[in-house]
């Protein structure tokens, strides 16, 4: 066949531009140049194509075995023939015999434009899923583009991302043309041959990966993230802790009047967010986590990995939350099994030693006794509970009966899905 010159400037220009090797490319329009063999001589068993990488000729080669008498033409070839291409041949040898067709011109040419194409399409492929593979569980944003059998899918520049319907948040509509910050979840390869980008906003990551967007102080490291429990569409609760003892952490996320978290909460749609301060004492870092009930004592059982809460009785339903969410979400945050009780059901039960109430300071630093810091933590918990970061007033006569709450412990495995307590039933 003659020269093509055209089909290697072009394989160059595709190394060169899209970082694909061209080895790799006239490898492969030889080995699909084969398929054509296949379809003209009936085989393919010894036939192969060559393309000289330099002038770019293609040549279809036989191999042929040099035998006295040919039984078979396309697998054979008498040694006088043999010879006639060098006299070197003998019975026995394995010889190339150039077989190019006339018209293998027009299908090589369909054949290599096919596979550059084919080629070129895996490259975008594996540069899309590397690329993305690289920002798994990292935030993202795009517009959606079309819903389809509860799947939304979303527009990232060219790629397109799926969020399937249990990475979606409750209670959240998504329309054509909605702007969403989403976390990417899972890239893989699709049912189709192209990559299936899986994304999610109810995954607990997208809060964190907002608040790093939003604090400037967890982006260059001052504050860090430790812990983070979520019901999406509902409620968060995020533990911070500060490499600065001059930079207050929870302070530092809420912004100057709650502007930083109001920002967060308007993405997600109105979801309530708790920040706390994390600790590495456990009974600190649980009781904290039970904002905003105020905690009296905290009994940690590392055996089980369960803690023993108290808390005071006008503070029992708001410690729970609606539908034993609050404790169910602290047991998620802190990793403790929490068992929770009012005071004075825990001290009827001796729940509770002594030694594991908390300490109250005064501004004085003088003790008080249990009952004045059940007061005092009630009526601060009070004040905060207008603040909008944390919990709702609950109404005790129609959301619980504190009598079925007293035994319940609350964890993750548990209280995975946010069920009512298996004893809220009614009387």
């Amino acid at each position: 066949m003659p020269a093509n010159s055209e089909l290697v400037t072009t394989i160059g220009l595709i190394e060169k531009e899209k970082g694909i090797d061209k080895e790799q490319l006239f490898e492969a329009i030889e080995f699909s140049l084969l398929s054509a063999c296949k379809k003209h001589f009936g085989t393919s068993e010894n036939i192969r194509a060559t393309i000289d990488r330099t002038t770019g000729e293609i040549k279809v080669l036989a191999q042929k075995t040099i035998v006295d008498e040919v039984e078979n033409k396309v697998l054979e070839i008498s040694l006088a023939d043999a010879k006639e291409l060098s006299l070197e041949y003998n019975l026995g040898d394995i010889v190339d015999v150039v077989v190019t067709p006339k018209e293998f011109g027009r299908v090589s040419a369909q054949t290599a434009k096919q596979v550059v194409v084919q080629k070129l399409r895996e490259a975008e492929r594996n540069m899309i899923i590397g690329e993305y593979k690289d920002r798994e569980l990292k935030l993202v944003s795009g517009v959606v583009e079309r819903i389809e059998k509860r799947n939304v899918y979303i527009a990232q520049g060219k790629t397109e991302l799926i969020m399937l319907p249990v990475e979606q948040m409750p209670g959240e509509d998504y329309f054509q043309g909605q702007r969403l910050k989403v976390v990417v979840m899972d890239v893989r390869e699709g049912n189709r041959g192209g990559p299936m980008i899986s994304v999610s906003r109810a995954h607990p990551e997208l809060v964190a990966r907002l608040f790093e967007q939003e604090v400037p102080e967890i982006g260059d490291g001052t504050i860090a993230i430790k812990a983070v429990a979520r019901e999406a569409g509902f409620r968060t609760k995020i533990a911070v802790s500060s490499t600065n003892e001059d930079v207050d952490a929870v302070g530092s996320c809420v912004g100057a009047n709650g502007q930083r978290v109001n920002t967060i909460v308007d993405e997600l749609n109105g979801e309530k967010i708790d920040i706390i301060n994390h600790s590495a004492d456990p009974r600190e870092f649980i009781a904290a986590s039970l904002s905003p009930a105020a905690v009296l004592a905290v009994r940690i059982e590392e055996s089980g990995k369960m803690a023993k809460i108290v808390v005071p009785d006008s503070q029992l339903s708001l410690a729970i939350g609606r539908e034993g969410q609050n404790a169910r979400l602290a047991a998620k945050l802190t990793g403790y099994r929490i068992d929770i009780k009012s005071q004075n059901k825990a001290e009827e039960e001796n729940f509770v030693e002594p030694q594991d109430y908390l300490d109250y300071k005064t501004e004085k630093d003088d003790s008080v006794s249990v009952s004045e810091y059940a007061e005092a933590a009630a009526e601060f918990y009070e004040y905060s509970n207008e603040d909008e970061y944390y919990d709702d007033e609950y109404d005790d006569e129609e959301y619980y009966d504190d009598e079925e709450y007293y035994d319940d412990e609350y964890d993750d495995e548990e209280y995975e899905q946010a069920e009512k307590p298996e004893g809220d039933t009614d009387k």
